[in-house]
């Protein structure tokens, strides 16, 4: 019995050999074939970076990424703000406050201004005003089912303002 235990721990030893060799063998297959995967997709993300700045020097060439606006432009955020000049023109003129002088007495004179009468029981009125500048301005009309836009050029004399509407454009 002293001879066979011997070779029963060697089979043994030899098993475990073998078996960690295998599952050895088995990881670095799985680490080769992950290895070639992740190398594909890399490939793949580095055509498609390449596409993508070839597709922005298409569309933003480089000469148009520092342009300044001219210092006259109006943007949306500062579109029914007047400029300091305009102010001190409409002041000379005889309104105080001139923004709010402004947009109270179209408010006041809105009902004569509209041509368009409300429907389904509602109540036309202008929403949203933009003075433009000192001779124009912008409305937004609505009664909550149809609404429009309206282009007004006013005249100040006096204190006195009157308006005019230039184009009216429903939606």
């Amino acid at each position: 019995m002293r001879s066979i235990l011997p070779w029963i721990l060697a089979a043994i030893f030899l098993f475990l050999a073998l078996y960690f060799y295998w599952q050895k063998n088995e990881a670095e297959s799985r680490l080769h074939i992950a290895d070639t995967q992740v190398a594909e997709i890399d490939q793949e993300l580095e055509e498609q970076t390449e596409a993508v700045d070839s597709l922005e020097e298409m569309v933003l060439p480089p000469d148009t990424m520092n342009l300044v606006p001219p210092g006259g432009a109006a943007f949306v955020d500062e579109l029914g703000s007047l400029s300091q000049s305009d102010i001190q023109r409409l002041k000379r003129k005889g309104l105080k406050n001139p923004e709010t002088d402004l947009m109270n007495d179209l408010n006041r004179k809105q009902e004569e201004l509209l041509s368009t009468k409300g429907v389904l029981g509602g109540t036309m009125a202008i929403r949203d005003t933009r003075i433009l500048n000192d001779r124009y301005a912008m409305a937004y009309y609505e009664d909550g089912h149809i609404g429009g836009y309206m282009l007004l050029k006013y005249e100040v004399k006096d204190g006195r303002i009157s308006w005019t509407v230039i184009d009216d454009y429903r939606l």
